[in-house]
């Protein structure tokens, strides 16, 4: 008798995925205008200055990362306006920088009150314009209230005989952390007595940002925020003589050319640059903490100055490694960060969405196929189906890259020598301390780096020679605030090192003839 075969179980299909309701870009644009109607009108953001919201400004059209829908672009300002803009910042600083302490700290405290009233549409806005995952975008914005607190609590003695600069401080920074980056150094440098100018980054973050300083303006700090490109903007805001500090975080090749002019002028300064942050391995063995730390280091597809995107790895514990890394790679979700399959859904715990725009995805994936070309090993290519496939039907995804592993870079590729900025990882295998040295240290200066080793004899004697500002045993290392320093080596870092008082020592003025410690021209000063 024929055997019979059952017929095979219908898999159910997964539900479709539709974006949870209320979060809609129109839904955040709309609670703009009502919560702030000064600085957003009809469809764009305004400029500030002299305390007053203005229309100039040309709008470039702009679409969120996140699925490819228009929203609000900078309304970018010629140089005129921006030095016109500057001149009413030192107004506003020669009136401020008289206004007693307890008046600043009471300003200040009104203003992190209503960023936290608001605190949920502001996580909202990073979510559409730079892609944050919610997790992430609450966290960015939790993490510039609660530090700037810290400091309200504390500026009493950070403040004893020092005095506010000359002039305003100027700040320019990248789009990857708009509040605890930014708006988070505006109000610490308003709380030291400073007005406060900062440009709006070029790829995304003006409507969180313009929401923060339209919250912030009302309790009277004095705030501008401009928007423009930075070549056009650079002699108003980087060589005006009103200027008392210039505050930048971003690439080299831009950090470069602001270090040249404020040298030039010996204008007081805090460049943080990026560098290729390394993870050593050596002679290491507890490979369960390093399988339950690689999730963690992908958070935002590796978008942030302190991510590491390089592993140099010990040959002969090559076999070892991989048996600890690919299995945690392969567990990262990746998404459209506000899609659920139930209404009541909350938002998904993605370990990160997409990259700024298309044309970064597409500039990663090129660099990838080249490098593989010249002779790189793909070890591990992400795709949807890998990293939980997240996303709305017939969604735009060309600013999505899953996460790409490829062993021993050619050296013509920017990938042997340079920062990525995504969730591209790279492995180079070596044989002796001094190649592990050698490859930590690729790309003269780091803000951060890690070295995994049991013994803990040799960590102490070589983490002194990987030049990172900040070197962790076996654990990473973070930008840090509060108490903790930061700063960097060679040309990740030029100027005043900042965290806890220091950041307060890099905008106010102490005893005659001080320097605030830091990396300068012609020498380097510790703390």
């Amino acid at each position: 008798m024929a055997a019979t075969i059952a017929p095979p179980v219908p898999v159910p299909a997964a539900p479709a995925l539709a974006l949870k309701p209320g979060t809609a870009w129109s839904d955040a644009w709309n609670r703009c205008l009502a919560v702030a109607p000064e600085a957003f009108q009809g469809d764009r953001v305004l400029n500030l200055w002299a305390g007053t919201w203005h229309r100039e400004g040309r709008a470039l059209p702009a679409t969120t990362p996140v699925d490819g829908t228009p929203i609000a672009g900078a309304p970018r300002l010629d140089g005129p306006t921006a030095a016109r803009a500057v001149r009413a910042a030192l107004d506003e600083h020669r009136a401020w920088r008289h206004t007693p302490l307890d008046e600043r700290k009471a300003r200040v405290t009104a203003a992190l009150d209503a960023l936290t009233e608001h605190r949920d549409l502001l996580a909202l806005l990073l979510v559409w314009e730079i892609g944050k995952p919610w997790r992430l975008a609450t966290a960015d914005v939790d993490r510039a209230i609660d530090g700037v607190r810290w400091y309200v609590e504390n500026i009493d003695r950070m403040l004893v005989d020092r005095a506010p600069l000359p002039g305003p401080v100027s700040n320019i920074a990248s789009w990857n952390y708009p509040m605890s980056v930014l708006v988070h150094a505006m109000l610490v440098q308003a709380l030291a007595g400073n007005a406060v100018i900062a440009k709006t980054p070029t790829d995304g973050g003006v409507a969180c940002l313009t929401l923060a300083c339209a919250l912030a303006v009302r309790e009277g700090l004095p705030l501008t925020l401009v928007s423009g490109s930075g070549g056009e903007l650079s002699e108003a805001l980087v060589r005006s003589p009103e200027i008392g500090c210039v505050s930048f975080v971003g690439g080299r090749d831009t950090g470069a050319r602001i270090a040249t002019a404020v040298a030039d002028l010996g204008k007081r300064h805090i460049l943080e640059q990026e560098g290729l942050n390394t993870w050593g391995i050596w002679n290491h063995t507890d490979w369960d903490a390093l399988t339950a730390v690689i999730p963690k280091l992908f958070d935002y597809g590796k978008q942030r100055c302190t991510a590491y995107p390089r592993f140099v790895v010990q040959r002969s514990s090559f076999d070892a490694f991989l048996a600890a890394y690919l299995p945690a790679v392969r567990s990262l979700r990746v998404g459209h960060p506000l899609a659920v399959a139930d209404p009541s859904d909350p938002l998904p715990d993605l370990d990160f969405g997409p990259l700024i725009n298309a044309a970064k995805a597409k500039e990663l994936a090129d660099q990838v196929a080249e490098a593989v070309d010249r002779g790189a090993v793909p070890l591990y290519r992400g795709d949807a189906s890998s990293s939980g496939g997240h996303f709305l039907p017939g969604q735009d995804t060309s600013a999505y890259l899953h996460p790409v592993t490829l062993l021993g870079p050619p050296p013509s590729s920017p990938l042997h020598h340079a920062e990525p900025f995504g969730p591209v990882d790279t492995i180079v295998l070596v044989d002796t301390e001094a190649e592990l040295l050698a490859a930590m240290n690729a790309s003269n200066g780091a803000l951060v780096a890690t070295l995994s080793t049991d013994d803990p004899a040799t960590y102490q004697r070589l983490a002194p020679q990987i030049r990172a500002f900040k070197t962790g045993h076996g654990k990473p290392r973070s930008r840090g605030d509060r108490e903790e320093l930061f700063g960097g080596f060679g040309a990740s870092w030029s100027g005043a090192f900042v965290g806890g008082d220091l950041l307060v020592r890099a905008v106010t003025d102490g005893p005659e003839g001080e320097r605030p410690p830091g990396n300068f021209p012609g020498h380097h000063l510790m703390p």
